[in-house]
């Protein structure tokens, strides 16, 4: 069974790929994040989970799901990590997370996609973004074989410095700079609600014709980057830089 956690649609589209070249299921953890309901799986086949990096490490609200989620049948678990650029030292913090639920972790592949996070980045433009969705898919087709044949995924190469960026700096990423303060509707709004129903964690209402958040964000870019309007901005940082996502 193939799980997985998306905000702009990297991750959905190298899950659903997955699960069609393996002829297997395909959830989304959206609506039981969304509504706070712990699930409940049962699988024959390898549990494949897929969400993009969150500072060189698994989104806190996909692993707080893991670890809520009870998993019945196989033990065999393999994550896919979607990335601007690369993934660090994820690798141990997944390997502890399968202990955690007792799981037999199978290793993490890294398939390098557009760039998304333009609260601090520039997203690519569509040539470059299409050059890159198609690296991801071969990316992905390669690794095919390894969850076929139960085989684990190659070890990442990790160095020192792959160490602290997922160690010690990630809880400090998420304490200073995961915040929703700079988030702000500009007038092209038109009021249409949908940043509040694509908002995973329930952070943004609608008042008085436009958006509100309210303190609890994960940073997904889903809000700014899927406005039909284009009329969401984090501070002065994203203006003028490109959205993006994947659909399909």
């Amino acid at each position: 069974m193939v799980i997985y956690f998306s905000g702009t649609g990297n991750s959905k589209y190298c899950a659903q790929l997955i699960a069609s070249k393996l002829d297997d299921e395909c959830v989304d953890s959206f609506g039981y994040i969304k509504n706070g309901i712990a699930g409940e799986f049962v699988s024959g086949k390898p549990w494949i989970f897929v969400a993009p990096t969150y500072c060189w490490r698994l989104p806190h609200i996909f692993e707080d799901f893991i670890k809520t989620a009870n998993f019945d049948g196989t033990v065999e678990a393999y994550f896919v990590m979607t990335c601007g650029g690369e993934i660090g030292n994820a690798g141990a913090t997944l390997k502890k997370l399968c202990v955690t639920k007792g799981l037999n972790y199978k290793g993490v592949l890294e398939v390098v996609m557009p760039e998304n996070y333009i609260a601090m980045f520039d997203a690519p433009e569509d040539e470059e973004a299409q050059r890159l969705i198609k690296a991801g898919i071969r990316t992905v087709e390669r690794s095919i074989k390894y969850i076929s044949e139960g085989a684990n995924f190659p070890e990442n190469k990790v160095g020192f410095i792959d160490k602290i960026k997922t160690g010690p700096t990630n809880p400090v990423f998420y304490k200073f700079f995961v915040k929703d303060k700079a988030f702000f509707a500009t007038d092209a709004c038109i009021g249409c609600g949908q940043c509040e129903e694509l908002c995973v964690l329930n952070n943004i209402s609608i008042k008085d014709g436009k958006p509100v958040w309210h303190g609890n964000c994960t940073h997904c870019m889903a809000c700014i980057c899927k406005c039909p309007q284009e009329a969401i901005e984090y501070g002065k940082i994203s203006k003028g830089k490109p959205r993006y996502r994947l659909e399909g």
